[in-house]
């Protein structure tokens, strides 16, 4: 054998050794989460009043809010990703009665956020019990959020006319319409798929800037379609990219791309992945700022929500890429989550009220949820850590 042969047989061991470690690493992290999370909540399970859900943690007192709010099945469906993992019955107990708790939610037509409110929790409950009652509620739930559709803009409208805005649209809403596809492909009406895409293919016709980044809200003419305002409600300014914005973009089209395999959906969320990824701004533990171009940063908050959203969203793009591309997306994503469990993020046992992680930022401008706790962090980082175990 030549030593060149030599070389490239060593550097292949090595590489095999390296992965393996690697793998071990990120499993025993995983693991050693799942076993924290599990401690925490049943913590933060015994503080929760019993017609209320948790939202964050601030000045020593746990803040809770009513069914209706949009976070509303983020505490439901956390319970049920830590129960998947620990198989813990007090968990499950709990998960059940919040269930039972929201479920009035399933009429619920106000606003568009009735895939938070019902997907991330009986979406979870039923992939992880098949039991057809929740699914009977996701179909009732996606029934509910259809009738927010606008034909005249080719959209689901976000909130019902506001002194600001005739018909806005958010990029937010993007999550939504995982239930819509995934209920029309799963025994609900074939147009909630069409509702879907025609929502997608909309937004990504004029939320987005040449780079790629989004705007938070679009104001339409809800009668004809019309584009009259392209603004923030909780970014930096209209022209910004509010970094949790950005993560549900990336989020919304990787998930269109799973359902449909339409190709421009997959090139919308490699071309986000480049914008987030690439930005300057982006520091090296890969924890956004709350918006991406604050003038003060680096003298700004954090949102490790956001975070945990890319990452999530990374791990799933990454199974639809291959080569320096797709590592690029895994190894991230995994950055994200390694300092997501570190000390810098997560909460000391028995600490931050129960919550996970810390520095998250809600609404900076409405000077509202700064540098807290917030339960769909909770919820992403959950979720990030399930697929990066499933998947990687």
């Amino acid at each position: 054998m030549t030593l060149h042969k030599i070389y490239i047989v060593a550097f292949s061991v090595l590489s095999v050794v390296f992965h393996a470690q690697n793998k071990k690493e990120m499993s025993e992290l995983i693991r050693n989460e799942f076993q924290f999370a599990e401690k925490q909540y049943n913590f933060l399970i015994h503080t929760v009043p019993q017609d209320k859900m948790p939202q964050s943690y601030k000045d020593g007192k746990l803040v809770t809010k009513d069914i209706s709010w949009w976070c509303s099945g983020f505490y439901p469906g956390s319970l049920w990703m830590i129960y998947e993992q620990t198989k813990n019955p007090e968990i499950r107990k709990e998960a059940e009665r919040t269930l039972k708790i929201i479920e009035t939610n399933k009429t619920f037509t106000r606003d568009h956020d009735l895939g938070f409110m019902m997907f991330c929790s009986y979406g979870n409950a039923y992939r992880i019990t098949k039991d057809p009652k929740y699914k009977d509620i996701i179909l009732t739930s996606a029934k509910s959020l259809s009738t927010r559709f606008r034909p005249g803009m080719q959209a689901i409208l976000s909130w019902d006319k506001m002194a600001d805005f005739k018909g806005p649209v958010i990029i937010d809403n993007m999550m939504n319409l995982e239930m819509l596809v995934w209920a029309s492909q799963n025994g609900g009406d074939k147009k909630l798929e069409e509702i879907a895409v025609a929502h997608a293919n909309t937004t990504m016709k004029n939320h987005f800037r040449p780079d790629y980044s989004s705007y938070h809200v679009i104001d339409y003419d809800v009668n004809t379609g019309q584009v009259l305002a392209k603004k923030t409600f909780q970014g930096y300014s209209d022209s910004s990219a509010w970094a949790r914005g950005q993560g549900w973009a990336l989020y919304g089209y990787t998930m269109m791309y799973r359902f449909t395999k339409d190709k421009r959906y997959l090139v919308q969320a490699q071309n986000i992945a480049k914008f987030i990824l690439n930005n300057p701004t982006l520091p090296k533990d890969k924890i956004p700022y709350w918006d991406f171009n604050d003038p003060e940063i680096p003298n700004v908050p954090r949102d490790a929500s956001a975070a945990a959203i890319i990452a999530s969203a990374l791990l799933e793009l990454g199974q639809y890429t291959s080569g320096d591309e797709k590592k690029s997306y895994v190894d991230s994503a995994k950055q994200m989550i390694i300092s997501l469990s570190g000390e810098r993020y997560q909460s000391k046992l028995g600490e931050n009220g129960g919550f996970l992680l810390m520095h998250s930022t809600g609404g900076l401008p409405l000077n509202s949820e700064i540098d807290v706790p917030l339960i769909y962090a909770d919820y992403y980082f959950l979720e990030a850590l399930k697929r990066y175990k499933d998947w990687y």
